[in-house]
């Protein structure tokens, strides 16, 4: 069956939370969707039957899949409203209505109280939300109230009139909720330290509230007031559990144009993602094609003309993460922290999934080009002369000095070759010496290559550090190799590649593929090595006990073991049993030896 586009798009998606948006073959949006797994959840749609006809007919129509990642499955929620709302898909009818999500609002007033709304009012107050459900809201609410004594009353708390005596205190005041800010029980110092601390839990910082009821417990505790102090204890314990939901909105974001860039030696990747009204309304990711050695800065600037010419945007703001030229009449803004520098980050995280599945999609039609690709980066990332289309990783596995062996896996164009794959009985070296093991191995490996006139490879890796490595440049010195065949050394801990005459490591990030390429050789390394080694024990071993018998070799042993399957059970047989196997004379030996134990025992 032939792979279509649409397949290599559900193949290529990440498996993180975010939202799809379906498009038809004139480009017009079909459904928008959110999902946990973003992979998982669209491949539903194209590997089954569906009961529901409307299904059925929306999934023959798709011809384009687009999405946007976030970072939680709640984001996906709120995002997934907001797309609905802006683009009122044909096929989506649980979200297209009007209705509004509940906000969490801090009153713009003296004495500022704090509770739920549906409506976003602009006079100064604060909002933060909005939340995927009023649930939602109450839960932080009745967290609030648990930890803080606010006011719940809508009195004009104005000095004034608490000086003239209009207000008396109410239920809330003799129940504890509330301190009498109305009376002038509470001055307003205190009560804005406690609208502060909401702030802070609200935006998910929970560091300084959960010291300031640390530090009242202790003190509570040193005053032997130890009923308040597990009251305050109880309140820290609710703080800990408390899990702060990220956000995709913020109502004092408005009207601006989100860009970030990715790239590599031959591609850049621009995202977009335009807000209105503090909600994301649109995310689109553009592939450009390097002509030169473009820098990420022209890169962007290109980027940022191109897309808001395609889209006609005319916002007069555009945040970005470092400085670029975007035009006259366009406010360039590079956040540093908060909302700002979160929606950048979202930017920059939706560029890396779009470059990573371009990445996936060209190894599935176009193998070759992502496999020159990939040797080009390597040999940048690395700083070789050549590309390492040959690579070859060192090994050595020993458990206390028994049975030393060691492996060398190869690979080409970045894929295992397994029919290359070498094991080596370490002959010279006595004992646990990972450094004399080393450089038998490396020396025997390329001593045999150049005998046989056989090609080098580009690459060579131990699996160790310095120590390995020098041991590594030993070999390859006393055959004459040095400086003919690129050597290095990857440390397991910090994943440090270490190189001969280097005094520090090179770090590689991470999320790299040329680290991945290289901790792929070093794992498949140590499991071709350590698998070697332990069938080498465990015949070892299980040789060893027939061995012992006078005139039984190792052949005979295999025999025995190969039919009986176990020592038990050749212990266990009878004389005419063993003789089918190996004949009279070797029988009689093992019976004699095990039924002679018996009798002894």
């Amino acid at each position: 069956m032939e792979t279509t586009d649409l397949d290599i798009q559900v193949k290529t998606l990440p498996e993180q939370p975010g939202v799809y948006q379906y498009y038809d073959k004139d480009d017009r949006i079909l459904y928008v969707g959110k999902a946990k797994n973003l992979k998982k959840r669209v491949s539903s749609y194209f590997n089954r039957e569906h009961d529901s006809h409307r299904i059925g007919v929306m999934v023959k129509k798709i011809r384009n899949i687009k999405h946007i990642v976030v970072d939680s499955e709640m984001d996906a929620l709120l995002l997934e409203n907001n797309l609905i709302k802006k683009h009122q898909p044909r096929f989506n009818i649980m979200l297209r209505d009007d209705k509004t999500y509940p906000w969490l609002c801090i009153k713009k007033e003296r004495f500022p109280r704090v509770f739920l709304t549906r409506q976003v009012i602009k006079d100064g107050s604060e909002y933060y939300g909005p939340y995927p459900s009023v649930r939602t809201v109450k839960t932080l609410m009745g967290l609030i109230k648990g930890l803080y004594q606010l006011r719940t009353c809508n009195y004009d708390l104005s000095q004034a009139k608490i000086n003239q005596g209009k207000y008396k205190v109410c239920l809330e005041y003799h129940l504890g909720n509330c301190k009498g800010p109305c009376e002038d029980y509470q001055d307003e110092e205190e009560y804005l330290k406690q609208i502060d601390a909401i702030r802070n839990i609200v935006k998910g910082n929970l560091k300084d509230s959960l010291k300031d009821f640390r530090d009242q417990m202790h003190t509570l505790a040193e005053e032997m007031r130890y009923e308040e102090a597990e009251k305050v204890k109880r309140k820290i314990n609710t703080l800990e559990k408390y899990q702060s939901k990220s956000t995709v909105v913020n109502p004092k974001i408005s009207n601006v144009d989100v860009f970030s860039v990715v790239s590599d030696e031959g591609y850049g990747y621009v995202n977009f993602m335009q807000l209105s009204h503090g909600a994301i309304i649109r995310s689109h990711t553009i592939e450009m094609k390097k002509k030169l050695d473009e820098t990420d800065e022209e890169l962007l600037e290109l980027g940022i003309t191109e897309i808001r010419q395609r889209f006609e945007s005319m916002s007069p703001e555009i945040y970005v993460p470092f400085e670029v030229k975007a035009g006259e009449n366009v406010r360039v803004t590079v956040p540093k922290l908060g909302d700002k520098k979160a929606i950048v980050d979202l930017s920059t995280r939706n560029a890396k999934y779009f470059r990573m599945e371009r990445f996936k999609q060209m190894k599935i039609v176009d193998p070759d080009r992502h496999t020159n690709r990939l040797m080009a980066q390597m040999k940048e990332d690395l700083r070789l002369s050549e590309e390492p289309r040959h690579i070859e990783c060192f090994d050595n596995s020993n458990i206390q000095g028994s049975n030393p062996v060691a492996a060398c896996v190869v690979f080409k164009n970045g894929k295992p070759s397994k029919k290359d794959y070498r094991k080596f009985n370490i002959k010279t070296v006595e004992g646990p010496d990972d450094f004399a093991s080393m450089e038998e191995v490396v020396y025997r490996r390329y001593r045999r290559l150049l005998e046989e006139d056989e090609p080098l490879p580009q690459l060579v890796i131990v699996d160790g550090g310095k120590g390995q490595l020098s041991s590594g440049v030993t070999a390859l010195e006393r055959l004459g190799l040095r400086g003919k065949i690129p050597i290095i050394g990857i440390a397991k801990r910090l994943e440090e590649l270490f190189y001969p005459g280097d005094k520090y490591p090179l770090y590689l990030d991470k999320k790299t593929e040329t680290l991945k390429i290289i901790q792929q050789l070093r794992n498949e390394a140590h499991r071709f090595g350590i698998t070697f080694h332990r069938n080498k024990r465990s015949k070892s071993a299980i040789g060893t006990e027939l061995e012992e018998i006078t005139g039984i070799g190792e052949k005979t042993s295999i025999e025995l073991l190969q039919h009986f399957r176990s020592i038990t059970k050749v212990k266990k047989a009878s004389l005419k049993d063993l003789e089918e196997v190996i004949g009279t004379s070797k029988a009689n030996l093992i019976y004699t030896h095990y039924h002679n134990n018996l009798d002894e025992t």
